[in-house]
């Protein structure tokens, strides 16, 4: 890849209409769209295998499952890969302790380095975002656990010291998404934090299934509310939960994804929850009140005004009318949500307009993004997949345990279609979802972490056959990872926009860099970025190609 720095100034009439057309017709895909994907995760020397902690007496937290992160923590302009693993539980004991890893992008191959970055945490962990905090060049890590949650400060020489006691952002609950935000636009990252349900393993319910022992549903314990973090400039943080209304809601939430959805110049919040409503906090620009508005604007509950199992969600715009759309991934015999940006403050539900709800059905859905696979300059949708219960085609004829993943290529805004690739259809127990450019040849690649398995690493072996754009941004006055400004790119008849955010899908982290398909155009005829802190300022006449390294001026 050419670099060159710039510093310039539960469905239940559906499920029987699924059920019948299951029967009588076979699944269809179209074509691959030119997107072409190989699991290189052998290859990579990658030998990270997730522990949930699993005895037989199905305790709650066991398929929850875990995330992953993509993001350079030494600085080298290549993605690094953060697994977050789970624990034991009453009634196991690993052979060797299960923690966290942390592999260094050697190139080639990827070199495990948790132990000599001090990075390998040993909790019950379940998710992890980035940001950098501090606002000292180096992006810093966050991991949410069953328990004490973890603040790792990046020390900018290949090392990281956990700071969570004096930073003040333990939760020490069962913390599930995390997002760093700069909520108040002072030029320092805040931290959203998501949390589930009230759960001890002492007190684990017991739910069965035509008398089947199963993992019981979220509405079996009682939910608990997020927290929200502000950034006091000095290295701690806090607690303004209450202060900004977000303490006075009780969810059960898993994802949360951040961006500005009503093009007002800050940046909202999105959380998607488990049997109860799904959030969405509208910042008032200045950070000192948060107004909840999911019911207003349409996505707190499905079409039919049921709140479904929400898991993953991420924003994107892909009809690109300068907006962002709302995705959720939900329970199988549910369809996953597809809410589209009225731009009115509302939003419509289009998932079978769109042509994924039908599709959705058979699956247990997770992480989730809207990405260019093929650099058409349109988004197109990977959801992962896989059920709870390992006994679970004992009780639903239609249920699988592992199940494939799944790739829906964007018919230019107007539909999706889902493809075929081998790579993509193994089936597996899939959970938390991070994308990013891994091997730097100008196409998206993903990696998958999967229950109780090894992680895939999938690479794009089509995608760069058109034409791209990668943006890094540096932050001076704003957050120095440029967490929520927007981008938008103007090229060969195409508008379209991307941010920068920390935390998505399920779980999980992306690569902060941004990444724009161009499809088959030589120059990018104007590229604005609107930071956070208000400043806007435009490049014209770009080459395409390559990846630019923009500072604030």
């Amino acid at each position: 890849m050419r670099y060159k720095k710039l510093t310039i100034p539960t469905l239940g009439l559906q499920l029987a209409v699924f059920i019948l057309h299951a029967l009588l017709v076979q699944p269809t895909f179209s074509q691959t769209g030119g997107i072409r994907f190989t699991d290189i995760t052998v290859e990579l020397g990658i030998e990270f295998r997730h522990t949930n902690g699993e005895s037989g007496q199905k305790y709650f937290i066991e398929p929850i499952g875990s995330g992953v992160a993509l993001f350079d923590y030494d600085n080298d302009n290549d993605l690094d890969l953060y697994f977050v693993n789970g624990g034991d539980l009453p009634g196991t004991v690993s052979p060797i302790q299960p923690t966290n890893r942390l592999y260094r992008n050697d190139g080639a191959t990827f070199t495990d380095v948790t132990t000599e970055a001090a990075i390998g945490n040993t909790g019950y962990g379940l998710g992890c975002c980035v940001g950098d905090y501090n606002n000292d060049g180096f992006t810093d890590l966050y991991v949410t656990n069953y328990g004490a949650n973890v603040l790792y400060h990046n020390n900018g020489n290949g090392t990281f010291t956990d700071v969570t006691e004096h930073a003040g952002v333990n939760s020490n609950q069962f913390s599930t998404g995390c997002a760093f935000v700069d909520i108040d636009i002072d030029g320092d990252l805040d931290l959203y934090v998501v949390n589930y349900v009230q759960f001890d393993p002492e007190t684990n319910p017991e739910c069965t299934r035509q008398g089947i022992r199963t993992y019981c549903t979220p509405e079996a314990l009682l939910g608990a509310a997020d927290v929200l973090y502000l950034n006091n400039g000095n290295g701690t943080f806090t607690d303004v939960s209450e202060g900004v209304g977000i303490s006075e809601v009780t969810g059960k939430g898993l994802g949360v994804v951040c961006g500005d959805v009503d093009n007002d110049g800050d940046v909202d919040i999105f959380v998607a929850n488990d049997t109860t409503p799904n959030l969405l906090y509208r910042n008032d620009q200045e950070g000192a009140q948060m107004t909840e508005d999911a019911l207003f604007s349409g996505v707190a509950l499905s079409e039919e005004g049921r709140a479904y199992s929400g898991m993953g969600t991420n924003l994107g715009d892909f009809d690109n009318d300068g907006y962002l759309d709302i995705v959720i991934t939900n329970f199988q015999d549910q369809t996953n949500s597809l809410y589209h940006n009225a731009q009115s403050g509302f939003f419509n539900e289009v998932s079978f307009a769109k042509g994924i709800g039908e599709k959705s059905l058979p699956y247990l859905a997770w992480g989730v993004d809207f990405v260019d696979f093929n650099n058409d300059g349109w988004l197109d949708l990977f959801i992962a997949n896989g059920h709870l219960d390992d006994n679970i085609a004992e009780i639903d004829p239609i249920g699988t345990y592992a199940q494939p993943n799944q790739l829906f290529l964007n018919n230019r805004g107007i539909s999706f279609s889902e493809i075929a690739n081998k790579a993509i259809a193994v089936q597996k127990v899939s959970r938390g979802t991070a994308f990013g450019d891994i091997d730097n040849d100008g196409d998206i690649d993903i990696v998958v972490s999967n229950l109780k398995d090894s992680p895939t690493v999938l690479r794009n072996d089509g995608g760069n056959t058109e034409r791209w754009l990668g943006i890094k941004l540096i932050g001076t006055h704003c957050n120095r990872d440029a967490i929520g400004a927007r981008v938008t790119v103007v090229s060969g008849g195409l508008t379209q926009i991307r941010e920068v955010k920390s935390g998505s899908g399920y779980l999980s982290q992306n690569d902060l860099r941004l990444h724009f398909g161009l499809d088959a155009a030589k120059s990018v005829d104007t590229l604005t970025i609107r930071w956070l802190c208000g400043k806007v300022q435009t490049l014209r006449d770009l080459e395409t190609n390559q990846m630019l390294i923009i500072s604030e001026n």
